[in-house]
């Protein structure tokens, strides 16, 4: 669209927003009819460690959520002349699970514990015996077992329980959804109704009756919703909160919550059979839809669901690039005293491409990007961590491989699993998130982890605000019958251009080498935690 068309479309309210709530980063994207992004807002947010919760105040929701949307509507005045008084239909999406409880006066009971929380390591696996489906520490219901083991008293309380994602489109509409591929990272769904495992509930209620709870879980959790489902509409308290100027109306129409893997999917034209992605961000996840269960339950392994509901194989790292990231922000710190200026895209492009020279398995340098707790590889707290030995080739760009190795280090050893154990078969591969901005050097890494080629679209950088506008417009727009997969294909991607690499031999070589040495060293990242 030119920009008379894209004004007249923003005055006429025939625009699509997606708001996303990620690690580091609330980002708002407006789209047109062609699914073109033509706004965008950030606010940038950092997780508290807090009474050893890794956790965000719903102080920090709220004035990043108003935020987000405040510069997306000075966005658009700037470019457009216009302003945002109604909007076609609006998604919102955030990172998956987490433990969100609240009473009957909607009052949180205890503070919102996040996605990178390690801490329930008893309940998840308690309940993946019990289900014999494996229930990671970071899903909703391993919280809430935890918490009753724990003896908390909040919990007879409890009269819903939800996601971050889940929350904030409950304060927009006053309902209490999510989409089912949000809803597969609170508890475990039957993709034949799509809908929570009518079983597996039973289980769970059975499992917890001597304490004589006065909930059932069905009654606490969210309703679940498909792609394309109506999922209640902005209100004016919810328009208020969202836009406190009062310029935004009430009424517009919102599709079912979704947490960032499913927008991911979505963002990557990855919810088909046999297709599957790779976020690579603050955390990194792949993501496969597959045609059918996998043979054996595999704790590395996370069974979801796309948007759609198809069952989905799932890799999920707590740690990606945060360690990187920090590292790059000194590098940075270097230049400046230098008088040196650089923006953050041309010192992570000189930086990422530099590792191209490196040696393949990195000269001896190993590095452990651990934040957080890592539970595909059983740790459940972080120390990032830098080792060499003395004759290492301790190069610049060996620095720099060490480190985006490590960043896809854990991903590799969960795909190991999946790929080589599992045999699942994948047509298409895709790529996206911030490591993927620096074109070749995210991707080509990625493919000598995984062994196989990797495709980035000229997307790859929209990530999941994008994805879940879309799924905004899907709701809005699709056809009578018209799948999720097919209006992606026909109408979203068709014709995009991506770039497909294959991996180098040598550099595969090279990755498996430098994990073995990985893997090898975890009693030095072991002794980091029991002792720093």
């Amino acid at each position: 669209m030119n920009t008379e068309a894209v004004r007249a479309a923003i005055q006429a309210g025939s625009t699509f927003l997606g708001i996303e709530f990620g690690s580091t980063r609330i980002k708002a994207v407006l789209i047109d009819s062609d699914h073109a992004v033509i706004a965008q807002g950030n606010h940038d947010w950092e997780n508290r460690f807090e009474n050893n919760i890794w956790t965000y105040s719903l102080d920090d929701i709220h004035t990043g959520l108003q935020d987000a949307y405040k510069n997306l509507a000075k966005d658009v005045e700037a470019k457009y002349g216009a302003k945002l008084t109604a909007i076609g239909a609006i998604g919102i999406s955030a990172m998956m699970h987490g433990y969100m409880p609240f009473d009957k006066d909607d009052r949180l009971l205890t503070a919102f514990r996040t996605w990178r929380n390690t801490i329930t390591g008893p309940a998840a696996e308690e309940l993946s015996a019990l289900f014999d489906f494996n229930i990671p520490q970071r899903w909703s219901i391993a919280h809430l077992r935890q918490a009753m083991l724990n003896g908390e008293a909040h919990v007879p309380a409890i009269a819903h329980l939800t996601t971050l994602a889940g929350y904030i489109h409950w304060r927009l509409t006053g309902c209490k959804v999510l989409g089912v591929g949000e809803a597969s990272g609170m508890f475990p769904i039957d993709s034949t109704t799509n809908t929570y495992d009518a079983g597996m509930v039973a289980k769970f209620d059975k499992l917890v009756e001597g304490e004589k709870l006065p909930w059932k879980l069905i009654d606490i959790l969210p309703k679940v919703l498909l792609a394309g489902d109506d999922a209640g509409t902005l209100t004016a308290e919810g328009a208020k909160l969202l836009d406190p100027t009062g310029t935004l109306q009430p009424g517009c129409p919102l599709c079912p919550p979704e947490g960032d893997a499913g927008t991911g999917m979505v963002a990557t034209n990855s919810v088909a059979v046999r297709t599957g992605n790779v976020s690579a961000g603050t955390s990194v996840f792949s993501m496969f839809v597959t045609e059918g269960p996998l043979k054996k339950m595999h704790p590395e392994i996370d069974m979801v669901t796309t948007p759609s509901g198809a069952p989905v194989a799932m890799v999920h790292c707590n740690n990606c690039t945060s360690d990187l990231n920090a590292w790059v922000n000194l590098f940075s710190s270097y230049a400046k005293l230098l008088g040196v200026e650089q923006t953050p895209d041309e010192l992570y492009g000189r930086l990422y491409r530099e590792a191209l020279s490196a040696d393949k398995d990195c000269g001896g340098l190993i590095a452990y990007n651990f934040f957080a707790g890592e539970p595909v590889v059983g740790f459940e707290e972080g120390r990032p961590l830098f080792v060499r030995t003395p004759d290492a080739k301790f190069t610049l760009a060996n620095f720099m491989r060490a480190h985006l190795y490590a960043s896809l280090g854990v991903l590799k050893i969960g795909m190991d699993i999946l790929l080589k154990e599992e045999e699942v078969a994948i047509d298409r591969i895709m790529g996206h998130g911030g490591l993927f901005k620096t074109p070749v050097v995210g991707q080509s890494i990625l493919a000598a982890a995984i062994d196989a080629p990797v495709s980035v679209m000229e997307t790859a950088g929209e990530g999941g605000a994008w994805g879940i506008a879309i799924l905004a417009a899907y709701m809005k727009n699709k056809a009578d019958g018209e799948t999720l997969d097919a209006y992606l294909d026909e109408k979203v991607f068709k014709g995009m251009a991506s770039v497909e690499l294959k991996p180098d031999p040598e550099d595969v070589k090279g990755f498996n080498a430098y994990i073995e040495k990985f893997a090898r060293a975890f009693p030095a990242e072991r002794a980091a935690v029991e002792t720093v």
